[in-house]
């Protein structure tokens, strides 16, 4: 071993725990040895630790993989592919694009025209008023489906209505609510959006009965709790809704699921969703792109294609804690849907890293400098 690598250990040594093993890192059968001679001042100077634990950080970050879009392998790299290529292009946007934009607004011609006027003469019907929206809006929900060619195949039992359970699933994209919808009237829970997506959800989904919040908001937390609680206990109710991880992931992963869902004393029906990527990714980085691109990258694509499973429902056993029956749904669904089970809150994507835990990477790399002066005094 050179003296190169007895500089990394000592300048590296005794750092704080969640330090990614260096080791992993270094070639299979090199090792890391303990310095020989006197510690020199460029050894105390030397940065390498820090970015060895940066590269290591970057080349392990199962976080960020969760929240990633991952492009498809390039195909028309040769010179009878590539006119291939092209006419593909030509017809998606020019042939497929306009029919599909057509489909979509004749739904929503058809939906408006029916849904004004049952939303405001039936006012005093409201069983018939409520059972005629659901129609109207798994209707719309179907029709946004054909504007993207979209193949779904539903596997298991529909859900129906039922006091005292709640539905739950992993998250893709918010297409996830719209195919599940077409089959069923569910009422979700959802973060709140701007634009014309906050405007349906104030207007037309909030005739189903489906919950927003907002997650800057902490008082929201309190209001959405009871309301699920409420909403879970009425009989006449439509089916409750939840995606438990609170927020897209790209359907290779599995993050935590929240706990409040599996703490309401419900029985938890599972849903996994799996998107098939050879015609497009249906993953949306709502930090990147639009809910508006979003649509208009899945009406220019070929076709949305996935299965969904309606699995079996599960209760709470005897001696198990909300958190613990969450990760055995989790487990449920991501065997089913095959994806990777990973430790991390979804919720760190929308967090900047805490000022403590800054200070205590720079508390830490301190302490090792001070401890090499240390020795080098001596």
């Amino acid at each position: 071993m050179n003296s190169s690598e007895g500089k990394l250990k000592s300048s590296s040594s005794e750092l704080d725990l969640d330090r990614p093993n260096i080791e992993d890192y270094l070639p299979s059968g090199s090792s890391i040895q303990e310095p020989h001679g006197k510690l020199r001042l460029r050894d105390l100077l030397d940065i390498s630790p820090a970015l060895t634990e940066a590269a290591g950080a970057i080349v392990d970050d199962s976080f960020t993989r969760c929240f990633k879009s991952n492009p498809a392998e390039p195909w028309n790299w040769n010179v009878y592919l590539f006119p291939l290529w092209c006419c593909g292009v030509v017809f998606r946007y020019l042939i497929l694009f306009p029919m599909r934009a057509l489909i979509l607004t004749i739904g929503w011609i058809i939906f408006l025209s029916c849904f004004i006027p049952v939303h405001f003469l039936l006012k005093g019907n409201d069983n018939l008023r409520k059972k005629m929206e659901r129609a109207l809006v798994e209707l719309i929900c179907s029709f946004f489906v054909a504007s993207w060619t979209g193949v779904v195949k539903y596997h298991g039992p529909r859900p129906s209505m039922r006091p005292k359970q709640v539905f739950v699933a992993n998250h893709t994209s918010m297409i996830d609510f719209i195919i599940l919808e077409q089959m069923t009237a569910f009422a979700v829970i959802m973060q709140k959006h701007p634009g014309w997506v906050g405007l349906l959800q104030s207007t037309i989904l909030e005739s189903v009965g489906c919950i927003w919040f907002n997650r800057s908001e902490a008082k929201d937390r309190e209001i959405v709790t009871r309301k699920l609680r409420e909403h879970s206990q009425g009989a006449d109710n439509n089916p409750l809704l939840i995606f438990p991880e609170g927020t897209c992931v790209n359907n290779q992963y599995s993050v935590m699921f929240k706990k409040g869902a599996f703490e309401l004393g419900c029985t938890v029906c599972p849903i996994a969703i799996k998107y098939n990527k050879i015609f497009v990714d249906a993953f949306w980085n709502s930090r990147k792109q639009s809910f508006t691109m979003h649509l208009l990258q899945l009406m220019t694509s070929w076709a949305v294609v996935c299965d969904v499973w309606y699995l079996e429902p599960q209760n709470l056993r005897p001696g198990e804690t909300p958190i613990e029956f969450a990760e055995r749904i989790r487990d449920i669904i991501s065997v089913r849907a095959g994806l990777k089970k990973v430790p991390w809150d979804g919720y760190l994507k929308y967090s900047r890293p805490s000022p403590k835990h800054r200070e205590r990477k720079q508390q830490s790399f301190a302490e090792s400098v001070l401890r090499g002066l240390e020795l080098e005094e001596k």
